[in-house]
């Protein structure tokens, strides 16, 4: 939690992002976020509305890719009673909905070039018509807008205006994929975690895989793995074995160098069977399989090393 904001913030990119996004707020200026999809661009566009002077009026979110083609307009500037077969009564648009408050409009770069036009107006200050409208409607609404895409890229492929860009990108944050910010990773993996688990818990090995693992899917993907491991663990500590199968092989490999090169072979083994148990918390079956041998060899090797009693 960041003064307010559900963030988890550790790494020292996210935490001077966020400082950024604390000063930006105090402006009016249009915000683009950009970042790989999953990496959180939500989370700062809910930052800046909130450290805003505006953070006492509406946030409206939009996902424009998840709106059909022949709505966006409809949906985004609203319409009257009679403009369409359906259109039943009035419907104000998001831009209404976020008057003297922030409009956070996700995936822009998915907009048709149409409502593009009439975007770049509306947010020139023009006054516009719902659709089917006769009347002008002006609103007041600070805008941030998100993308996954490059969107320098698309304006250069002419499937994003040039004008349009530079409106929205008035001041740009970008935000660093969770491969580049691993010190996020642990922090992030209990609070997914223990919201809806608090009794468990990662052993050593499963947050070293964790920190190994590249993580295209960002955070998004990082809380799925995270659930799906807690709904299989069956103990109170999750271990790199109820983690996916392609993120296990991403498990730290045990380093003899840290043992003395001089050392008994007896004593490099027995190093090693005790850091397998450190990894799994004490739990035999799993640390068997971690060395390669079988419950029955790793329980005579503790007797004859004095570590279990029997």
């Amino acid at each position: 939690m960041l003064q307010g904001v559900p963030a988890i913030v550790h790494s020292p990119a996210l935490q001077r992002l966020m400082a950024t996004a604390e000063r930006v707020a105090k402006t009016n200026a249009s915000v683009l976020i950009t970042g790989e999809t999953g990496s959180g661009k939500e989370i700062i566009a809910r930052a800046i509305h909130h450290f805003s002077l505006r953070c006492n009026k509406p946030l409206i979110d939009v996902n424009c890719g998840a709106l059909p083609e022949h709505l966006v307009e409809s949906e985004l500037f609203g319409y009257e009673k009679g403009a369409f077969s359906g259109a039943d009564s009035q419907k104000v648009g998001f831009f209404e909905l976020a008057h003297e408050g922030t409009l956070f409009l996700d995936e822009i770069g998915e907009l048709e070039p149409r409502t593009q036009v009439k975007l770049l107006r509306v947010l020139d200050g023009t006054p516009y018509y719902r659709v089917g409208g006769l009347k002008k409607v002006s609103v007041d609404a600070r805008i941030i807008a998100a993308t996954s895409r490059d969107l320098e890229d698309q304006v250069a492929k002419g499937a994003f205006r040039n004008d349009l860009f530079h409106r929205l990108n008035q001041i740009h944050l970008h935000i660093p994929p969770l491969r580049e910010r691993r010190e996020d990773i642990i922090p992030l993996s209990n609070f997914f975690l223990h919201a809806t688990y608090p009794h468990l818990t990662f052993c050593e090995e499963a947050k070293r895989t964790l920190e190994n693992y590249h993580w295209s899917g960002n955070v998004r993907e990082l809380r799925n793995v995270v659930l799906t491991a807690a709904v299989f663990c069956p103990s109170e500590t999750i271990t790199a074995h109820e983690l996916p199968s392609h993120i296990q092989e991403f498990r730290p490999r045990f380093d003899s160098s840290e043992a003395p090169i001089a050392a008994p072979l007896d004593t490099m083994e027995k190093d090693l069977i005790l850091r397998a148990l450190r990894g799994t918390a004490g739990h035999q079956q799993k640390a068997a399989r971690i060395l390669g041998i079988s419950r029955r060899t790793l329980s005579r090797k503790l007797r004859s090393y004095s570590l279990q009693k029997g």
